[in-house]
């Protein structure tokens, strides 16, 4: 068992490894048609991830296995709103954090499709959450949400459905399965996509192809190794602070990398959705946390 401290050290690196992939990504679709990329990319990752899991594959019922399509289709719904979001977006920061509030659309998601209430807490984080959103939003003529905004939120509004479907419906096939076989379904549903909609360029630059393979291994394959890894080992109260810092590392590096404008209002707009994160996702194993010191 990993110690808690390198259990930690390790979450964090994967944060740092996700942060990179929104650049690897968006450097990637400078060459690369966006759905055809996303096609490439995810059926290279579960191909990479199939000789780990195929005797566990082998065994799975086909009922589980179609469930687990299925439930991938609906990641591959948000993951092309999320590269489209990308292709048209001068703000990858921005969009880190619209992206997080994935975490908050699930319990109204789950209440609307399950019946199952969300906790109190959501209660006090969302209005938070809507008041960064509404500060991202802020221009120079007014509150307005741009076409990359509309996408990244419904981006968001996919892996809501996707999480509260993939924790209903997809309980009984082994992890590393059911990873491989969404990333696969993913993949070839963004490969059709592509097919209908892009046209391919005649010759792809060779940096361009470094950027894919950066995507597939490091931000993709070795990135959820190093968050399973983690997650193994780090309390639920660690881990669930450790994982809200993706956004904040994305703000750093497209600021750094690509030269983006923060003003003031979208400094305030991503705070105010990382304080909201921050109460959301920290209240309950923080009070788990003081309840196990007082006893």
């Amino acid at each position: 068992m990993l110690s808690e401290r390198r259990a930690s050290l390790i979450l964090l690196f994967a944060t740092v490894l996700a942060a990179w992939g929104w650049i690897f990504s968006k450097e990637a679709i400078q060459g690369l048609p966006p759905f055809g990329f996303i096609g490439l990319r995810f059926i290279a990752a579960s191909l990479f991830l199939l000789p780990f899991c195929l005797k566990a594959f082998k065994r799975a019922e086909k009922a589980d296995l179609i469930r687990a399509g299925g439930v991938g289709s609906i990641l591959s719904c948000a993951l092309l709103s999320w590269i489209y979001a990308m292709s048209v977006s001068t703000s990858i920061g921005e969009g880190a954090f619209i992206m997080s509030l994935s975490m908050l659309f699930v319990p109204p998601i789950g209440w609307l499709l399950f019946k199952q209430a969300p906790p109190r807490i959501f209660w006090v984080s969302m209005p938070i959450a809507v008041c960064g959103l509404a500060l991202l939003s802020l221009g120079g003529v007014g509150w307005q949400l741009s076409a990359s905004q509309i996408w990244f939120l419904l981006a968001a509004l996919c892996l809501a459905i996707h999480f509260n479907a993939n924790s209903r419906y997809a309980q009984r096939i082994p992890a590393l399965v059911l990873t491989c076989v969404q990333l696969f379904v993913t993949g070839v549903v963004a490969t059709i996509a592509s097919l209908l909609t892009e046209t391919w360029p005649e010759h792809v630059p060779s940096n361009i192809w470094v950027w894919f393979g950066l995507s597939v291994l490091v931000a993709t394959s070795l990135r959820y190794l190093m968050q399973t890894l983690g997650q193994k080992g780090a309390s639920a109260a660690n881990a669930a602070i450790i994982m809200i810092l993706e956004p904040v590392w994305t703000v750093i590096l497209s600021v750094v990398w690509y030269h983006e404008a923060m003003p003031a209002h979208k400094i305030a707009g991503c705070s105010l959705i990382l304080a909201s994160l921050l109460i959301y996702r920290g209240a309950q194993p923080l009070r788990h946390l003081i309840r196990r010191k007082v006893k």
